[in-house]
């Protein structure tokens, strides 16, 4: 019907008119954008700030016995597999004693001895290292799977007036594609490295100071650099990414509506707008990550240079101590990768806290829905069920507003009363409340005051799933699911026939 109104227009009232819908439809989109910022907004102060996140050990609520063991066998395997590096760094001042004596027989013998000692470090560090990152990957996968199952459970037993005030279906999506990721990142293998990174750090320290306390307490010096540098570049680098991540969301926001609304877009001739604003979002997309990049370089370059420059240091003093102090080749080497070793360990644990971070904030609202109780519990099985029912319906002095907008009384007082076997049809303008009348009588919301009867006997003391299972609805728009007409039909009614179906 726009079409032919258009087409009644001259030329340039038509352009205006296309003009004008256009602008309406983009309008329609803004205010629903709104719609859910403020929703969310309003969600945000609800929980009493932005930054809410669970405590860390809160994360494992949902760990059964079999990932406790994974988590303590994973815990065991990444303290161990964390050792290793320190462990090499006595071999290795042991090879640098053995290649530095001048009987070559006698070197051949040490040296081998190390040799063995590589090959026994090589089996234990293959056994620990696959015991930390199976366990911890698969109690990952575990528990993230049943924090999926409990949270898609609890989405699916709550009353539709959550939906309206309180999620949307952009929100749920995001939760179970994305958060979800995020939470099993956070409980998974970043746990086992950051356990392996502290073993590392506190083996490297303690083979230091037991090896050589002098050469290890000037080296100690150096360390907050490295793990500043490092620590530095992770965290810009972290907030950088989000930054991209947020960009990337947007433009991919833009592309949902447009491809969403692909026969009004073309309609009114909006392909250029739509590219112009999708590009927009990813210029700051691109820009982001150009930054990242030359941050990315920059803080690399200086954590390398810190390196060296404190080898440069260590290898002096160390041959300041083998001259006054009696310190061997082997010892001086032994402190300065120990040292170094541990320091770098420390210095990597930020990826593992970033994780960490994000795991807590998106499990925030993830628990809290799955402890949410619905008003109405669509897997609320109390209740009773009618022998027979005949099908007599009447909604009784009913008071009812939607909790989306509490400020518009729907229904004040509202009565009828539909006799079984009979047709009523409801007319009346748009909000007036035809719709609202099936949403009570499917239970989707209860009214305030008043009463909805079927039979004489108030909806809410009959069974939720039992009296939906006796009602057939068939929107103006139905909305099917991705399969065939024949099984859309057949989840209207568990164990339908074939003869019922077509019926239908």
């Amino acid at each position: 019907s726009f079409f032919f109104f258009c087409s009644l227009f001259p030329h340039r009232s038509r352009e205006s008119f296309h003009f004008f819908l256009y602008s309406l439809y983009f309008s329609i989109m803004k205010k629903e954008k709104e719609r859910e910022e403020k929703m969310e907004e309003k969600s945000a102060k609800k929980d009493g700030g932005e930054n809410q996140k669970v405590s860390f050990f809160k994360l494992f609520s949902f760990a059964d016995k079999t990932d406790v063991a994974l988590m303590a066998v994973g815990s065991i395997g990444a303290v161990a597999n964390g050792v290793t590096q320190p462990l090499m760094t006595l071999i290795f001042g042991q090879l640098i004693n053995a290649f530095g004596t001048t009987d070559p027989d006698h070197m051949v013998k040490e040296v081998w001895k190390v040799a063995v000692q590589f090959l026994y470090l090589a089996v234990y560090a293959c056994v620990v290292a696959f015991l930390q990152v199976s366990c911890w990957m698969v109690t990952g996968e575990r528990q993230s799977a049943t924090i999926r199952g409990l949270y898609l459970k609890t989405i699916l037993r709550q009353d539709i007036g959550f939906f309206d005030t309180e999620t949307n279906t952009g929100e749920v999506i995001g939760r179970m594609s994305g958060d979800t990721i995020l939470i099993q990142d956070a409980m998974g293998e970043k746990v086992g490295k950051f356990l392996q990174l502290a073993a590392t750090f506190l083996g490297g320290f303690a083979i230091a100071f037991y090896k050589g306390p002098l050469l290890a307490s000037v080296l100690l010096g150096c360390i907050p650099l490295i793990v500043i540098a490092g620590g530095a570049m992770s965290l810009i680098m972290s907030k950088m990414a989000g930054r991209g991540q947020v960009a990337y969301a947007e433009a991919g926001n833009v592309v949902e509506q447009t491809i969403g609304a692909i026969r009004t877009v073309v309609a009114f001739t909006g392909e250029k707008q739509a590219i112009e604003k999708y590009e927009s979002k990813l210029e700051i997309a691109y820009k982001t990550v150009v930054q990242q990049g030359l941050i990315s370089g920059l803080g690399l370059g200086t954590m390398l240079a810190v390196i060296f420059c404190s080898y440069g240091l260590a290898v002096w003093y160390g041959a300041k101590l083998i001259m006054e102090k009696g310190y061997n080749g082997g010892q001086v080497i032994n402190v300065i990768f120990a040292v170094l070793t541990g320091g770098m360990s420390l210095g990597q644990t930020s990826p593992c806290l970033n994780a960490f971070a994000a795991g807590q904030a998106a499990a925030y609202k993830m628990f809290e829905t799955i402890k949410r109780s619905p008003n109405i519990d669509s897997y609320d099985t109390s209740g009773c069920v009618l022998e027979e029912i005949k099908g007599d319906i009447e909604l009784k002095d009913v008071y009812f507003r939607y909790p989306a907008r509490p400020d518009v009384q729907i229904f004040a007082g509202f009565s009828v009363f539909v006799p079984n076997g009979t047709t009523m049809a409801l007319v009346g303008q748009s909000g007036s409340g035809k719709s609202t009348v099936i949403s009570l009588i499917e239970r989707f919301y209860d009214p305030e005051s008043g009463e909805v009867l079927i039979d004489n006997v108030n909806l809410k003391k009959l069974q939720l799933r039992w009296i939906r299972s006796k009602i057939g609805l068939v929107s103006q728009e139905p909305v099917l699911f991705a399969t065939t007409i024949k099984e859309n039909i057949a989840y209207g009614k568990e164990d339908a026939t074939d003869q019922e179906i077509r019926t239908a």
